[in-house]
């Protein structure tokens, strides 16, 4: 430090000074939970964004993320990502947002919210957006302890999805649910639906799951 000339030591202080005194008049995270507004519609944002649709999405997740997630109306949040998947369904930051920042808030009515909004975003793109619903899965049953929303939520990416780029573990969620609420009897029959239909190649994925579907015959009998 001793090297260092007066001026610039000076001018760091100065500039630290300064730092701290901006930091101190930036506004508070807004955190009351009437200050997040009702939600537009897509069509108002898009005229507003002169057609640049993927701008105007992540302008919307930069608003919204403003907020204070722990203080938010879900229901007026939710509608904020609905926007913004509206204006770009192609993108997967509002849903990575839900399942993996909103939907894991202590508060389990505010995160049924959110586990329903990935749910029903879901069904409209499928084979793209089933790992989030994967997640809400997870969540309702690890999280929530609600054994039958997690399976409403694994039957659906195997009764909705049609590409084979969805892995076996996600089709295979909805078996594991049904072992954990003791519903052997239809686990073994979704278990012998999927091998009937002929979608499962892998020779090693065959052998698993044909001696997963011998364990819960034993079992069940």
């Amino acid at each position: 430090m001793r090297r260092v000339p007066a001026w610039i030591v000076g001018l760091l202080a100065a500039g630290l000074a300064a730092q701290i005194a901006w930091q101190a008049s930036r506004p508070p995270i807004r955190q009351a939970t009437e200050s997040l507004p009702p939600a537009p519609r897509a069509a108002v944002l898009r005229l507003a964004a002169f057609g640049e649709d993927a701008a105007a999405a992540r302008l919307v997740m930069l608003y919204v993320q403003e907020f204070d997630a722990g203080a938010v109306d879900y229901g007026r949040l939710t509608g904020w990502l609905r926007t913004a998947l509206a204006l770009d369904p192609r993108t997967a930051y509002p849903l990575f947002a839900a399942a993996r920042v909103f939907a894991e808030t202590p508060d389990p009515a505010a995160s049924r919210i959110a586990l329903e909004f990935i749910y029903q975003e879901f069904t409209l793109d499928p084979n793209r957006r089933w790992p989030w619903l994967a997640h809400a899965a997870l969540l309702a049953k690890h999280r929530l302890k609600d054994l039958p929303l997690a399976r409403r939520y694994a039957a659906a990416i195997d009764r909705q999805t049609t590409s084979r780029d969805v892995p076996l573990w996600a089709r295979q969620m909805e078996i594991f649910i049904l072992e954990d609420m003791n519903e052997l009897a239809a686990a073994r029959v979704i278990l012998g639906g999927l091998l009937d239909r002929g979608e499962i190649q892998d020779p090693n994925e065959l052998r698993f799951l044909r001696q997963r579907l011998e364990e819960l015959e034993k079992r069940v009998k």
